[in-house]
């Protein structure tokens, strides 16, 4: 049970009165005792008569004396740790769209079954979550920077389109230039999986943020204080998440485990979704053909980097199901928050419970 705390602590000495109501309630019984030798009262006689039954006329005054307490409460603006939905969060997808998403062992195939259910995640996030869309292959680049519209992503989600190779650490490290953009990344110290992690963007569709380094002298020493900045422990940025769908093995840009430690660095948890048959599947590359399989090692090792968690989808419905447990788990966040309006309205109820109880009696 989370401790209840009181911003206005200074009222609750007024607790101290309701034993006085107590006793004011007592003598006003024995009072009543006492005028019912000298007048006869014909309900008196029926409670006693019906003695077993007598200490119901006791029930609403003990909830008009709660409701009394529960107003006092909520006079000293009473605080608890509660776990709401978050007015901060920011989310990121990050999707692979590398040629082997073009498979087929996800009926139709697996680049449009991951749009579809991206769109039903995305229509489904409260109001008060900026969601923004990153898509990699050769590389990275943000399609739909965080955002509360939801027609802006939806429309991102729409143009993604399958392209060559798979870039998951950059698909990483751009989700977190969409959470910090006023914060560059230090790059420098990364190593490659293979090839040039900046390279341009091939065949995008959309309006879209590159990451390319910093070049002004301004922008470097931002991106030298970045590399100053003291590390977070890992999960513990409770408004940024990144959830990171892939379906193959990183072959190009970032390392991923290292663009994973620079989340964790800065606390953004990263949820990986493993897409595809275990099997794996054979992919049309312009004539030849390739074997894709699942690189479930690597995406299970960033989600344990960033305090994150690992999911595998082998069809439409897993992939679905996935995307309902991500929404419970990172749209909320539990801090401190002021209970007075329930408090009241708990005092009202008991008030007016109080009042019903009494009229039916009498």
């Amino acid at each position: 049970m989370n401790p209840v705390n009181f911003i206005a602590a200074e009222w609750l000495w007024l607790l101290a009165l309701l034993p006085l109501l107590v006793l004011l309630y007592l003598w006003a019984l024995r009072r009543r005792a006492a005028e019912a030798l000298r007048v006869t009262d014909l309900e008196l006689v029926r409670e006693a008569a019906a003695g077993h039954r007598a200490w119901r006329r006791h029930v609403p005054p003990a909830l008009l004396l709660l409701a009394c307490a529960a107003m006092l409460l909520a006079l000293a603006r009473p605080t608890t740790r509660l776990t709401l939905p978050s007015e901060r969060a920011t989310m990121v997808l990050a999707i692979d769209v590398s040629g082997s998403m073009r498979a087929a062992d996800i009926t139709p195939d697996r680049i449009t079954v991951a749009k579809d259910a991206a769109r039903a995640f995305v229509t489904e996030q409260p109001r008060t979550t900026r969601i923004g869309l990153v898509a990699f292959s050769t590389s990275a680049m943000v399609a739909a920077e965080p955002t509360r519209s939801r027609d802006d992503v939806l429309l991102a989600i729409d143009q993604l389109r399958p392209q060559r190779y798979t870039a998951a650490g950059s698909g990483i490290v751009a989700a977190l230039q969409a959470i910090f953009p006023d914060e560059p990344l230090d790059l420098s110290g990364l190593s490659l999986a293979g090839g040039d992690w900046g390279a341009g963007w091939s065949g995008g569709g959309w309006p879209a943020r590159s990451l390319d380094a910093p070049q002004d002298a301004a922008a470097d020493r931002k991106a030298q204080a970045s590399a100053a900045r003291k590390p977070v422990p890992p999960g513990s940025n409770p408004s940024a998440v990144i959830v990171l769908l892939s379906d193959g093995r990183t072959n190009v840009g970032v390392d991923p485990l290292e663009a994973a430690r620079l989340a964790a660095d800065r606390g953004v948890r990263v949820f990986t979704v493993g897409f595809g048959t275990l099997q794996g599947a054979n992919v049309d590359f312009g004539g030849g053909w390739m074997r894709t399989q699942l690189d479930e090692e690597t995406l299970q090792a960033i989600a344990q980097i960033t305090g994150g968690k690992y999911f595998l989808a082998q069809s439409a419905d897993d992939l679905r199901s996935v995307y309902d447990s991500l929404t419970t788990q990172f749209v909320a966040e539990t801090r401190s928050t002021e209970v007075t309006a329930l408090v009241a309205l708990l005092a009202v109820l008991l008030m007016v419970v109080a009042l019903g109880l009494r009229i039916a009696r009498f």
